[in-house]
């Protein structure tokens, strides 16, 4: 499982023309699923996000979590994290997972990021073509990868 983390003072997803969900200062999540993720992946990432220290203490050190700071997740769905361009031009998709295994997933993730932060968690709509809008704060950015946990 991967997700790709933005600080953020604002973001919002639009679905249809219409904006589903909008956050003040969070994290934005790029989510995506393999196969081979377990909900001992979602588990993993979603614990380490919750407690990462990525926003602003008192003196402008990033020494505080999302919790400390009282911010808000948004969740968006994205299977191209999975994306092997190692031949031609083409974006291959091969290694993301098909969406009956990686809906009930991302559905988990999103349940245990409440259960173990307690924040609002919202998202985008799994599958659909989206629009993300965001104001990348710092700008501050981390990849994480549950198969590779550096």
């Amino acid at each position: 499982m991967r997700a790709l983390l933005q600080r953020v003072s604002q973001a919002s997803v639009t679905v249809d023309g219409k904006v589903q969900n909008v956050i003040g200062k969070g994290l934005l999540i790029f989510l995506g699923v393999e196969p081979e993720d377990t909900e001992a992946d979602a588990n993993w990432l979603s614990s380490k996000i919750a407690k990462m220290r990525l926003f602003p203490d008192s003196e402008g050190v990033m020494n505080d979590s999302i919790m400390d700071a009282q911010g808000e997740f948004l969740v968006i769905s994205q299977f191209t994290l999975h994306a092997s361009v190692k031949k031609g031009n083409r974006p291959s998709y091969y290694k993301a997972a098909r969406p009956s295994h990686a809906e009930p997933m991302y559905e988990h993730f999103m349940e245990q990021l409440w259960m173990d932060s307690g924040l609002v968690v919202k998202s985008g709509t799994f599958g659909a073509d989206m629009k993300v809008a965001l104001i990348n704060d710092g700008p501050i950015t981390i990849w994480m990868d549950s198969k590779n946990k550096e």
